[in-house]
């Protein structure tokens, strides 16, 4: 069977876990999880060396990321997600919900801020043009809720439910495209909100639940929709091919009870992160409020001593 224009043929078998975890896949998204383990290795590699510290959970937060995007795009999911709606959108939840919220809790901007060495006096090396980057109006604009939001929900609406979707399934470029599209979206969307790596939106804790909370509704809104269709709604998933053994209709309500379930299991995960974050915030600011009284109540005391020793000298 040729499916969507690819040139390949996709004589699946039945899907089962243990097959949609073999190794396979997309050789794009194995050379890209490489790298981004190498790079980030590097990093963590030379801040160790220069006797400098940086969290292990941070590490193995980043790895985790590396490797759902590994799980989602190198292995057999990849294949069934071209003719399975269900597996497909499994591997969009994953590369859009999961895999962004742990790549940014390992803080890769923070971590390439601190091992990039500095350029000298009036040069711009790698670290200042990122530190321009992160300064620029262009990272205001894809940081501002008022883009990270509207984009997040059109990612989904817009794409499923027009043509677009049949468009890039129909080639392994498209295909490639839209995956990188999934994660790009989720990053900018959860960046202000898990507010780890230096940016130029950081609103307070409050906020950025109510950011979070913001786009999650309509999430899940898809998901019903999915879910109560009386009709399959995506093209390219309309035919499935029969060696696999499913209902076009069925697996597209799986499909839409998986995105309403990752609407969920995220909000939750990103909610809990954002209280220890708070609480952690709190615990500084304490501290630094105690060291300042500390150092104020000694000057107190060394004024009132200065002012008793000037008393008793004119005493004298």
């Amino acid at each position: 069977m040729d499916h969507g224009g690819h040139g390949m043929m996709m004589d699946l078998p039945p899907f089962t876990l243990a097959r949609g975890l073999e190794f396979g896949g997309d050789p794009f998204f194995l050379v890209g999880c490489v790298l981004a383990l190498g790079l980030y290795g590097w990093g963590v590699a030379r801040l160790w060396r220069r006797g400098d510290a940086w969290p292990v959970g941070r590490l193995v937060s980043f790895v985790l990321g590396v490797l759902t995007i590994a799980v989602a795009m190198c292995t057999k999911l990849n294949d069934y997600g071209m003719v399975m709606f269900s597996v497909h959108m499994v591997q969009h939840m994953i590369i859009s919900m999961v895999s962004p919220i742990l790549l940014l809790l390992g803080a890769p901007v923070t971590l390439t801020l601190r091992a990039l060495p500095a350029a000298g006096r009036g040069r711009k090396g790698p670290r200042e043009l990122l530190v321009a980057l992160l300064h620029s109006r262009y990272m205001r604009i894809i940081s501002h809720p008022a883009f990270t939001i509207p984009l997040f929900i059109a990612s989904l609406y817009a794409l499923y439910f027009t043509s677009l979707f049949d468009f890039l399934m129909g080639s392994k470029a498209g295909h490639i495209a839209m995956m990188v599209h999934f994660l790009a979206v989720g990053l900018v969307f959860f960046w202000p909100i898990m507010g780890v790596d230096p940016g130029p939106h950081r609103p307070g804790y409050v906020m950025r639940m109510l950011e979070l909370f913001a786009g999650m509704p309509f999430h899940a809104f898809f998901g019903i929709a999915l879910m109560m269709a009386s009709e399959p709604m995506v093209g390219v998933y309309e035919h499935p091919p029969a060696r696999l053994g499913i209902d076009a209709l069925s697996d597209q309500t799986w499909a839409g009870g998986i995105a309403w379930a990752f609407s969920e299991i995220p909000s939750v995960i990103v909610l809990v992160a954002l209280v220890y974050q708070w609480y952690k915030s709190e615990q500084r600011q304490a501290r630094r409020i105690d060291r300042t009284a500390d150092r104020d109540g000694e000057q107190e005391l060394a004024a009132y001593n200065a002012y008793l020793a000037s008393l008793q000298s004119r005493s004298r």
